[in-house]
């Protein structure tokens, strides 16, 4: 991290979206598959979202069908050539929903912006520039599955965090250095950021594991662990190979009528102020 640490602005709460870093450094856990689907289930419940790819995969941009062929600018430019956050936007074809897609020089972006200025506030400052959001309820930022540079600049730009958890063994030894990183960004340069809530995925109810890990998991994190669970479920595996979230490839699949729980809860958590501010390791 680089000394230079500006205070971050406020803007009045009633003029400003939400904005939440999806992260989880480790992969595989359902970060992307989350982001997308619960994007498109906040979209249909009426919420004016932007998801915001910051991971050099582009799985988000691509489960949204838009292909590496035809990412044009997005994330690098807004993060390394400073471009203005109008000139980066894309609308999906999900109404509602927005996307600032994952171009391929993404993958380069770490090393370059180590050298610079405030490189951890980059996507804060696009993201904070007047007027930048007045068009958006929710902003939702796709982070890379590691604690890098881009990540930081996910959490710096963030209001909190949601975290996909996988309901295996290892997931759980993996969340507490996230959480640690969590609370080092809230300390040192993102006075605002807490846990926004825990999200089981890749839940099997023939699998006893799955139980004892979302047991684990509650027992320690509490009400800050969605009640909502995503299952294991070949449809969500099948979505993104088609381009779409898996709320319009089969609608009536349990993957997609989790998700669509999910929004419900994540609506219900941000009006009634259920989720708890922190949390530490």
């Amino acid at each position: 991290m680089s000394d230079a640490r500006p205070p971050l602005s406020a803007r009045p709460p009633s003029k400003r979206p939400r904005i939440l870093a999806v992260a989880n450094q480790k992969g595989g856990v359902g970060k992307t598959t989350t982001a997308i689907n619960l994007a498109t289930a906040l979209a249909a419940s009426g919420e004016s979202v932007l998801l915001v790819d910051l991971d050099p995969q582009g799985n988000a941009s691509t489960g949204l069908g838009v292909p590496r062929t035809d990412r044009g600018t997005g994330t690098y430019a807004l993060l390394i050539a400073r471009a203005g956050l109008a000139d980066v936007v894309r609308p999906s074809f999900v109404p509602n929903l927005a996307i600032i897609a994952a171009e391929p020089d993404l993958a380069g972006a770490e090393i370059e912006l180590v050298g610079e200025d405030q490189r951890e506030f980059r996507l804060h400052h696009a993201l904070d520039a007047p007027g930048a959001l007045d068009a958006y309820s929710v902003v939702l930022i796709d982070c890379p599955p590691s604690l890098g540079l881009l990540t930081l600049n996910g959490l710096v730009a963030a209001d909190a965090v949601l975290v996909p958890l996988q309901c295996e063994f290892f997931a759980l030894e993996g969340i507490s250095q996230l959480i640690r990183t969590i609370d080092a960004v809230r300390r040192g340069l993102n006075p605002r950021l807490s846990l926004q809530g825990i999200v089981l995925t890749m839940f099997d109810r023939r699998n006893n594991l799955s139980d004892l890990v979302a047991a684990d998991a509650r027992g320690f994190f509490g009400d800050q662990v969605y009640e909502t669970v995503i299952p294991r479920n070949i449809r969500i595996s099948e979505a993104p190979s088609h381009g779409k979230p898996v709320i319009l490839y089969d609608f009536r699949s349990p993957g997609a009528q989790a998700y669509i729980r999910l929004a419900q809860e994540f609506l219900r958590r941000e009006r009634h102020g259920d989720a708890p501010a922190e949390v530490s390791a």
